[in-house]
């Protein structure tokens, strides 16, 4: 593809450039009540949000790290910045923002991504957003496109309504983190019939040494509506460990579609232990598209929870494991009601010793007769050093259902090497070819200048070792 990449001139510094962060210095390392308190009074947050918070902190220390998956042993939660402004305050108008931090946004295209193609943008820097803007004819339409500091403050009743209702913090030991100390994120909510035509997009930055993110993204389709937002991120690489724990909820009401894209590109100092679930009803359509590279450690598993009948789902999915890598993702979908369907395509590249695993559950109630979920699991392996895992976990409650599972694990073939250097090709420029090849059912599915990023992250990532 000629297309110019949307973040960009794409080479490593474009990602592992840091700015000074004065901010983050001698801030507060680790969790406690009076962090949780401030997080809280310096958003002017109502008291139920604070209730909440505090409630959270609870879960969290009650909560045992996961056993099951990576070794998650090393990370420090102790020596992380959970809350950090940068002193931005958040705008409509390029303009205003900083230069220093404007500058790391023009380096990675996100102005001339909004002008270009989207219908609005949102980007967070640390722990604020620092630039949210919608073009006026969605928001004559209804559609509410804020940061979700701001959402808590103009829309409390629906904030209150739907947050962490879809992960409720009691899930895990990170969702109870992040019910504490979220900070930033989206509220996308788009009233009845609407159907935006543009994607909307929020692009994370980290930028500090030893950085914790935690943003919130909360989307709300009404009956009949349309949208497909994007989410991009990145953090500099700095040999001391970073984490994120964005949690995602996406409601799709009846006869609704969602299309949630994201191209996640942390640090290998970044463990990225996200959340991501959609509550999806009657005859309405969720779609979950996936890139992970980058962070040394991952945990990202997105949910369907197919609620009304005729409701469908499909998760589309792609990570890359390099050395010092375990990217452990997969999908989760339950069949909660009659005549739901399912489909999952999960696909991993391995190199240098990586470890790509794909861990997904499949449940059937004993109710949601005439289901059909297909799930399809494909690795590539570019090395003897690397592995690659399918744990599946399918779980059929009636016989009514039609339900496939299929795993493949294949290595760059010989044949095809030698094929395409017998045509003048050279043999690296060929195994990129089968790469791409291999991973294009999933990358057709961005908007093309995002397609064209995620072909090229794969490339710098393949650069000089394929083989």
């Amino acid at each position: 593809m000629d297309s110019a990449p949307i973040f960009g001139a794409l080479n490593r510094e474009v990602f592992d450039t840091a700015n000074p962060a004065p901010y983050a210095e001698g801030a507060e390392r680790g969790v406690s009540e009076s962090l949780v308190r401030r997080i809280s009074a310096d958003k002017k947050e109502p008291e139920w949000m604070l209730e909440h918070r505090l409630k959270s902190l609870q879960i969290y220390r009650e909560k045992p790290l996961p056993t099951w998956g990576p070794d998650l042993s090393q990370l420090d939660l102790d020596d992380i910045i959970y809350y950090a402004q940068s002193g931005a305050e958040n705008t409509d108008n390029w303009a205003e923002v900083p230069a220093d931090i404007r500058k790391v946004y023009d380096r990675l295209g996100i102005p001339e991504a909004e002008r270009k193609m989207l219908a609005g943008v949102g980007a967070q820097y640390e722990s604020d957003m620092i630039y949210h803007r919608l073009k006026e004819q969605w928001e004559a339409l209804g559609v509410v496109f804020l940061d979700m500091d701001d959402a808590v403050q103009q829309h409390p009743e629906i904030v209150q309504e739907y947050f962490m209702k879809c992960v409720p913090p009691s899930d895990h030991k990170f969702a109870a983190l992040h019910g504490a100390v979220w900070s930033g994120g989206t509220f996308l909510y788009v009233p009845k019939g609407i159907k935006v035509t543009e994607p909307l997009q929020a692009y994370f930055r980290m930028n500090a040494r030893n950085m914790g993110q935690f943003e919130h993204t909360l989307i709300i389709v009404e009956e009949g509506a349309d949208v497909h937002y994007i989410e991009g991120c990145s953090a500099p690489k700095y040999g001391s460990q970073a984490l994120h724990a964005g949690l995602v909820e996406i409601f799709v009401q009846p006869g609704a579609k969602a299309r949630y894209s994201s191209v996640e590109n942390w640090s290998r100092d970044t463990y990225n232990l996200n959340t991501k679930r959609a509550i999806v009803e009657r005859d309405a359509t969720m779609e979950w598209i996936g890139g992970n590279m980058g962070s040394g450690v991952t945990m990202l598993y997105p949910c369907s929870m197919l609620v009304g009948e005729g409701a469908r789902c499909d998760h589309m999915a792609i990570a890359f494991a390099n050395e010092g890598q375990w990217q452990d993702t997969g999908a989760k979908v339950l069949h909660m009601a009659p005549h739901t369907t399912s489909n999952v395509v999960s696909k991993s590249i391995s190199k240098g010793g990586g470890v790509a695993v794909y861990r997904g559950m499949l449940k059937v109630a004993p109710h949601a007769h005439g289901c059909i979920a297909s799930v399809e699991c494909d690795a590539l392996l570019l090395d003897e050093r690397s592995r690659t895992d399918t744990i599946p976990d399918i779980q059929i409650r009636n016989n009514d259902v039609t339900v496939a599972h299929e795993a493949t694990v294949g290595k760059l073939s010989e044949e095809d090497i030698f094929y395409l250097t017998s045509r003048g090709i050279a043999e690296e420029e060929a195994k990129a070819m089968i790469v791409n090849g291999f991973i294009e059912p999933i990358v057709r599915m961005l908007p093309l200048e995002y397609a064209v990023e995620m072909n090229r992250l794969i490339e710098l990532e393949m650069e000089g070792s394929v083989g």
